[in-house]
Formats: structure tokens, sequence, C-alpha cells
């Protein structure tokens, strides 16, 4: 039998612009670190093991962020995988506990960002994006002009007003429901609200993506303590415990390559993640009261309504149009203000939205709490690729 996991400590930086603030991915590390220590409510020599999240650093930098939390001689594991190395870290954080061999583990991730779009870092070998990028460019072409991710992401959103008819408003009003919430949240990049004329009427980037309907790149760190049921018992730890129930990660298929924007930009990682973990919890997308999910652009975040099952085929549209994931109606989605407002350093996004997650289910996440939330589901997205999907469950410890 698996052992039980539970996160019992969150903790995370505000994320920053690049270079706005005097600090360096240790500082980051270290204050992320300490909180979730913190909010545990345990020293950092019960820490068996630790997984470190990056994108952009040289090797072992895990190690040089770890030793501002302690010098303890505990194993190390440097994690890169894109956009979703925060939750990949998470991922095998989870399976030391999952697998017995450790009961209380680490994740960490963070990120220093250059300032500007990402662009390719490495130009004297393969880019680990190249079938991505020539079946893009093969059927839709390249714009010189705008960063490639952008294009990737706008694409798939034209695909799906292909074939569905949805307007580029329904695209805008994710941007607006996205920058609304996050003005309740003290961790958030950018903290405005916007009208969704607003949204529509800001410099375009790709159409149908809008400069504020683009995640920024960011600077700041994310962690998470998981331990066992034995540790959580043992140390008292069940006023914070929030057990992580289901948990899955799916890396491209043949159909990522079958001549579909959608499918290019991870649409069936996310789909067959989902299912995996729906199957794994016994729990199923209409049961779920909060959701962060990876909107690097507004077209991500709709096409992933679908994916995820929270709307059949062709009705992602609708479902924002509706209101139905926002406050008061069937789901809060990116109750943080998600990627596009928050904030994106690529190795901490999935563990802020861990943390963001966690408060929700502990009520402690203040002016956005989502009433009544006792399940959870995080969507972490790296291109390349990699989709973590996790559902995390209130525990009943009476």
């Amino acid at each position: 039998m698996a052992e039980r996991v539970f996160v019992v400590g969150v903790g995370m930086t505000k994320f920053e612009k690049p270079g706005s603030r005097d600090w360096d991915y240790p500082d980051m590390a270290q204050e992320a670190g300490t909180k979730a220590l913190q909010d545990a409510g345990i020293e950092y020599s019960l820490v068996e093991q630790a997984v470190v999240g990056y994108c952009y650093g040289d090797s072992t930098a895990g190690q040089r962020a770890l030793y501002t939390l302690g010098l303890s001689g505990i194993p190390a594991i440097n994690v890169n995988n894109n956009c979703s190395t925060g939750s990949s870290a998470l991922y095998l954080a989870k399976q030391m506990i999952e697998g017995g061999i450790a009961d209380c583990t680490l994740a960490l991730g963070f990120e220093k960002m250059e300032k500007g779009s990402l662009g390719i870092k490495y130009t004297d070998r393969t880019t680990p994006l190249d079938h991505h990028f020539t079946d893009m460019v093969d059927r839709r072409g390249y714009d010189a002009v705008a960063p490639p991710a952008p294009q990737m992401f706008g694409n798939a959103g034209r695909e799906y007003m292909e074939r569905y008819g949805v307007s580029a408003e329904s695209f805008a009003r994710i941007g607006e429901k996205n920058h609304r919430h996050s003005v309740n949240n003290p961790y958030s990049q950018f903290r405005d609200q916007y009208s969704l004329q607003d949204i529509l009427n800001s410099p375009m980037v790709y159409d149908p993506l809008t400069k504020l309907q683009c995640c920024p790149t960011s600077d700041g760190a994310g962690a998470a303590i998981l331990a066992s049921e034995r540790f959580v018992r043992e140390h008292g730890l069940e006023s914070t415990a929030v057990e992580i129930v289901g948990m899955a990660m799916t890396t491209d298929f043949e159909s990522t390559f079958s001549g579909s924007d959608m499918a290019l930009v991870g649409y069936h990682m996310t789909q067959a993640a989902a299912r995996q973990v729906y199957e794994q919890s016994g729990r199923g997308p209409t049961e779920v009261d909060v959701i962060e999910l990876h909107d690097c652009f507004s077209a991500n975040e709709l096409i992933t309504y679908e994916a995820l099952g929270l709307c059949s085929e062709g009705k992602a549209g609708d479902l924002i149009d509706s209101g139905a994931v926002t406050y008061g109606g069937d789901w809060v989605v990116n109750p943080s203000g998600g990627l596009i407002s928050k904030g994106h350093p690529l190795g901490a996004t999935g563990l802020a939205q861990c943390a963001e997650l966690n408060w929700q289910l502990r009520n402690q996440a203040e002016l956005r709490q989502v009433d009544g939330a006792s399940l959870a589901l995080q969507h972490n997205l790296g291109l390349g690729g990699a989709a973590v999907i996790t559902m995390y469950q209130k525990v009943d410890w009476t």
C-alpha cells in the first residue's frame, strides 16, 4: 500500500519584475523555504530529502539555495522541466513519501529571470522544442515580430476560434477575471484591475492575445513541506495538513504532432493527466471547488477548461462568458490572479499554485477565500513537455 501524502507547510515570496529588487536566488529560496518550515512548525533538520527546481541557473544551484536553510547533508535533486518545474519537484517529493523512502521532504522552486520575452538560451545545439516549432511553422508560418511562446499559444486560441466560433472577447474575459482576482493577492506581481475594454485595447502581442492576456517574466520562489501520515500525527501537524489525493505527470504523445495547435501546447497531456488524477482520487471535476490553472496566456486557460473536463467539447467560451469560473460560479479558477497577473518565475510557479490551494483549503486565503473550499485542483504545464495535475483534499481528522 502506498503511503498517504500530506502538505504540512507552504511558503512563497512576492513575485517581482526581474531586476526590481536587490536579491538573488539564494535569498528567494531562503525566504520561501523558511516560510514553509515556519508554516509547518518544524525545523529544517527534520527534512530528509529535498527536490529543487529552476530553469535558469548553473548546476547544483539547488544545493546553494538549500544551504540558506541549513547544512544537514541530505540528498538534493535538481529539476528542470520548463514551466512545470515547480510541480515536477513536488511530484518527486511526493513519490519519496508515497514509496516509504522518507517521512518528510521539501519541494523548493525559484527563478531569477532576465527582462523581456523568453528566448533560446543555447544556439549551438538542438532546441528541445524543435519539433514543436517546426510543426507550428509548417501549419501557421512564423511571425518575426512576435515572441515564439505567444505565437504557439495564440495559434491554439485561433484553432479554438476556428472550430467553435469563440470570439476574442472570451479570451479577454479571462484576462479581466485574473487581473481582478489578483487585486486581493499580496504575493502578486501586478494588482491592478482592468475593464474588459482595457484588456482588449492593450497592445496586441499576437492576435488574439493582447499584452494583458500574457504572463510576465518574474523573479520569485515557492516551497512546500510534505509528510507521511505517521509524521503528521507524531508532530501534531493535523491543523495544517492537506492531503494530496491524486497526482499525475504526462509528457508528449504522438498526438501532440498530429496537426493541431491545441495538441501542440499540451491539450492531450493535460487531458490524460487529469483522467489519471480523477481515477486516483475517486473525485471528478464537478466536485472541485477551486482551481489553479496554468494561464501563461489566456488562450491556454480557455482550452484547458475543456481538457480538464470542466465543460464539453466546444463550450469553453460559454464557460468563461457565463461567469462559471469566478466567485459565485461553479468553480473559482485562479483566485491568486494566475500567471497572467501573479507572475511566472518558471521554477516557482507550480509551488506557488500549491501554496495558494493549500491556503484556500485551510481557509487562510483572506480576501480571496473561496467559501467552503474542500477540494482543489492544480494544473501546471511545461512545453517540451510535461503536464502535472494535482488534487488536494481538506482532511477531517476527527
